[in-house]
Formats: C-alpha cells, structure tokens, sequence
C-alpha cells in the first residue's frame, strides 16, 4: 500500500500531466525524513514500554577535530535524541595511533549497552590508519553504516533481510518508493560506483527487481545511457554534470551530490549544488529531489532506522533466553 505521503505525490503528478507536461514533483527528504523519524520514536517508545529501561544504544567514535565532521555529528546527535537513542559521542585526538583506534572499537563491540557504531571518517590522525582495515574491525552487527566487507558482502548477493544498509542509498530507495513507482522491471541508472554509494545503490535496485546499469569516469556514451533510465540516481561528485536534455521524459531523479560552486549573490560567495543541474532536469523528469533537503535528511534518517533495527534484532535473539530462565507456574 502506498503512504500518504505517497499518494500525495502521485496526486500531484497526476494532475500535472492530466493537463500538459510542466515541473517535475519534488520528493521532499526533509518530509520524507520526518516520517521515517515519527516511526521510529514509536518503535523506541515500544521497546521502552516492553523492556523496562531499554533504550537502543549508538557511539560515534571521532578521530581528531575536523570543523566538518563536528557538523555531520552534530546532526547525528541531535536526530538520536529526538528518536529517544542513546547517542555517545568518542573523540580521540589526532594522535591516536592505528591499534589505538582498534582497541576502541573493539571495546564498543564488547559493550551490550550499544547497538550501533559508527567510525566518523575521514580519521584525521598524524599516523597513518588504514580506514579500511578499522571500518571492518567493527562487528558486523553493529555496523549501522553497512559500510563493513561482510554487510557489503550480503547485500551484494541480495541477503537484505539479514543486513545493514549503506545510509544514503537505503535513504534513496525509500524517496523512490515515497513516488509510487514500482521498481520492478524498470531500467535503472546509477552513475557512480563508490563503496558508500554507487555500489550498493546498484545491488539494492538489482534485488528490487530493476534492470541496472552503473555508469562511471570510463563511460562513453553518458547521455545515451541516462536517456534510458527510468530511474537514474546520481552520486558522481561533480557539479551539474548531469544535464536536463540528458534526462528521460517522466522519469524519476535522485540526486546524492552534493557541491560548491561560485555565487555571488550568495554571502558565502558560494552556494550548493547537486550533480544533476536542477533547472533543466525538472523540466523533463516526473519526480526529482532538490539538493539540498532531498537525499542529505534521508541519509541522517535511514542511520537511525539501522540502529533501532539492531537494538529490535539483539531483543528478538535474547527473548528465547528470557523464556528458558523464566519459571513455568505449576
């Protein structure tokens, strides 16, 4: 069944075409983000209810004091506490070693209490760390960001049930479902092919039955490819690169970037901007989202949906316990 939210936006697009071809709809992150955040503080009051003193539990381990990783955590913070998340912010400073890194999260793995943890990255230390060796160090069961080799592994050979997500691509498949429009048999394009975004973005189209195709720096025909996706998500980093006349008529957009370029109108002098250039592409598109307040909220969002999801998957394996050790009235 759709949601409201997406029968309001079916609605509107309706009514568009009904009269002659005019603006794409607007997938709005931020309402979409709402909701998903309404739901899951009933889910976190649910628990609390059910389990006296239970309360899903996150850590955020920091290495150093970047201004924008302070900002990203920030947000995660203040999202955790709204949902009723126990939220714990690590920061380690930029001397932190590679194996002191390790031991930190080794500890966090070890700690019931915690449900998620995320590794703030870049890690910003005087010592070389292979973020790729500390991403894989955190336990696959609280691994909220999906980014570890055996979440990754999983979702690539369609295991979605019994693993997590990357944020921002989980974010962009419930904007998708948020239009209406079923993704089964339609031709999907990703351009992209990063470990956060473009690749699982590929497999989670992949097992929701789309035809996909991954377009990437070597691709040649470009244009050609995305004037045939019914569905095209763009996580390319580049600004605007995606032109409107590019776009296929009714078709939806999905845009991850997010950049920079010059504006003087602006007090900045700069003003962001996502990978498709909006003005020409939502003129062709059926549903676009704006960059920003399209996939940033969602991927803030679908973070918080992973945790309380291993908070419920850790009560559902202790129930069985609970049961063995509970007396039976005679």
């Amino acid at each position: 069944m759709l949601s409201l939210a997406a029968l309001s936006l079916r609605l509107v697009a309706s009514s568009r075409h009904s009269s002659r071809r005019s603006l794409a709809t607007v997938i709005s992150g931020i309402k979409t983000s709402n909701l998903v955040r309404e739901r899951l503080k009933a889910e976190v009051e649910s628990m609390k209810s059910e389990f006296s003193g239970f309360r899903p539990g996150l850590v955020v381990l920091q290495v150093g004091d970047r201004d924008d990783s302070n900002l990203y955590i920030s947000t995660k913070l203040k999202a955790a506490a709204e949902i009723g998340i126990q939220a714990k912010h690590v920061r380690l400073p930029n001397t932190t070693t590679q194996d002191e890194v390790l031991r930190s999260i080794l500890a966090v793995n070890e700690d019931l209490s915690v449900h998620g943890l995320i590794v703030q990255l870049p890690l910003d230390s005087v010592h070389a760390i292979d973020s790729e060796l500390v991403s894989n160090a955190v336990s696959p069961e609280k691994d909220v960001d999906g980014l570890s080799c055996i979440n990754a592994g999983k979702l690539s050979r369609g295991d979605l049930n019994n693993c997590f997500i990357p944020c921002t691509p989980n974010g962009c498949m419930e904007l998708i479902r948020q239009t209406g429009v079923s993704v089964a048999g339609k031709h999907a394009v990703v351009i992209g092919r990063s470990k956060i975004v473009g690749a699982p973005m590929h497999d989670l189209l992949l097992w929701n039955h789309a035809t996909v195709t991954t377009c990437h720096s070597k691709t040649a025909d470009l244009p050609e490819q995305v004037g045939r996706a019914d569905i095209l998500v763009v996580g390319a980093g580049r600004a605007e690169m995606v032109r409107g006349e590019w776009v296929k008529e009714g078709a939806v957009v999905i845009d991850c970037g997010i950049n920079y370029i010059p504006d003087e109108t602006k007090a900045s002098g700069k003003r962001v901007v996502g990978d498709v250039h909006y003005a020409s592409a939502n003129q062709r598109a059926g549903f676009i989202t704006p960059v920003p307040g399209g996939v940033g909220p969602m991927t803030v969002a679908m973070l918080m949906e992973n945790t309380v999801q291993s908070a419920q998957r850790l009560l559902l394996k202790s129930q069985p316990r609970r049961l063995k050790t509970e007396k039976v009235p005679v």
